[in-house]
């Protein structure tokens, strides 16, 4: 089953820097009948702090990695996946540009729920390009693939316990 028949809700944050990118991405899922959960920024703000939005979207797919994934936006989106990463149900992935194969591979390999999008260094265009193939990608189920998940869960889950 592919991620997005799965999917139900997708939920989005950035700061100023990603500000465009996440409405028009708002706008274009909604219409392809996403539930979308927007996190903020809800206004332009040049002085705004992407954690304070990040965290938001972060949370909300930690509590139900399940049924949910995220698409944050930042400037370079590391930072954003840096914050996302903090959450023990949430693998993020980032993507600035370069090959497109790594955002379906962070899907197919890896399990990722929440992709960083480099807003300052991606067309919005290639945007929307990498959210629909990261959408459609599904989960291997190599059983190496499953069994490193697995280890990566564990150790999230302990260094939260900590």
């Amino acid at each position: 089953m592919s991620l997005s028949s799965k999917i139900k809700t997708i939920h989005l944050a950035s700061d100023h820097a990603g500000f465009e990118h996440k409405e028009g991405v708002r706008e274009w899922l909604s219409s392809l009948g996403y539930d979308v959960v927007d996190h903020g920024a809800k206004v332009y703000d040049e002085g705004d702090d992407f954690p304070d939005f990040i965290k938001l979207a972060s949370e909300a797919v930690n509590q139900n990695p399940e049924d949910s994934c995220g698409v944050i936006f930042g400037g370079s989106g590391q930072g954003e996946a840096m914050v996302a990463n903090s959450y023990p149900k949430v693998r993020a992935t980032v993507y600035y540009g370069g090959n497109k194969e790594i955002i379906r591979l962070s899907k197919e390999h890896n399990d990722a729920n929440i992709l960083s999008i480099g807003a300052r260094f991606v067309s919005f265009d290639e945007t929307k390009e990498v959210i629909w193939d990261w959408l459609n990608a599904s989960v291997l189920d190599d059983d190496k693939y499953q069994r490193r998940n697995q280890k990566i869960q564990t150790i999230n889950q302990e260094i939260y316990r900590l």
